[in-house]
């Protein structure tokens, strides 16, 4: 963690942060406003969840991420673009979602570029699995939209299969979707792109 993301973290936190409960907080106290609310899983550096925040300045955004560096990174970019439609919460999002987002209450889920646990071992770690697309899919008010990116073809097809098996949700493509124009390239896509690796967007929509 730099010494930037470590300020950041003291300072910023207390005022960006939401802590970890039991029961969902009073979300519209938290931001001073009722708005579309769109939960954010694991946002790594926060470059795209702040850009995304920026451009819709009429949605409020829950970023969750346990990386503390992140954290950081993204309580920096808060500060730097006057954002004052994200709050952050530093905790495991399984718990988040089961205890802290009330159900039918969100307009939106990102969840981009999941831990793909590559190894054939490690597949019961991968987070999008049935019983939690489950979860998510409760949380969302109909027509609230889940939005699922990877650069993992294998993850890709698995994640796509478990969407669709979902009988809430309803799959905006035939398959894979087109890039919507509000989740920017991230360096790392970018790279990853040049070096010919696809990215897979899949979009979904609660019935």
């Amino acid at each position: 963690m730099s010494p930037a993301q470590q300020r950041a973290l003291e300072t910023l936190l207390p005022r960006y942060g939401v802590p970890f409960r039991t029961t969902p907080p009073d979300f519209d106290a938290l931001f001073g406003r009722h708005a579309p609310r769109v939960l954010e899983i694991g946002f790594g550096m926060g470059e795209t969840t702040a850009a995304i925040a920026k451009a819709r300045p009429d949605t409020d955004f829950i970023g969750v991420e346990v990386h503390g560096p992140g954290v950081g990174s993204l309580l920096k970019r808060i500060a730097e673009l006057e954002l004052t439609n994200v709050r952050l919460i530093r905790h495991d999002a399984v718990e988040v979602v089961q205890m802290m987002i009330a159900p039918g209450s969100l307009a939106g889920i990102h969840v981009f570029f999941p831990d793909p646990w590559p190894k054939k071992r490690h597949h019961k770690r991968r987070l999008l699995r049935p019983a939690f697309v489950a979860e998510l899919v409760c949380r969302l008010a109909p027509g609230g939209y889940l939005h699922v990116a990877t650069d993992w073809e294998a993850y890709a097809h698995e994640v796509l299969a478990a969407l669709a098996a979902e009988p809430q949700l309803a799959n905006t493509a035939d398959s894979f979707a087109p890039r919507p124009g509000y989740r920017p390239l991230t360096k790392f896509e970018t790279r990853g792109l040049r070096l010919g690796h696809g990215v897979h967007d899949m979009i979904f929509r609660r019935r």
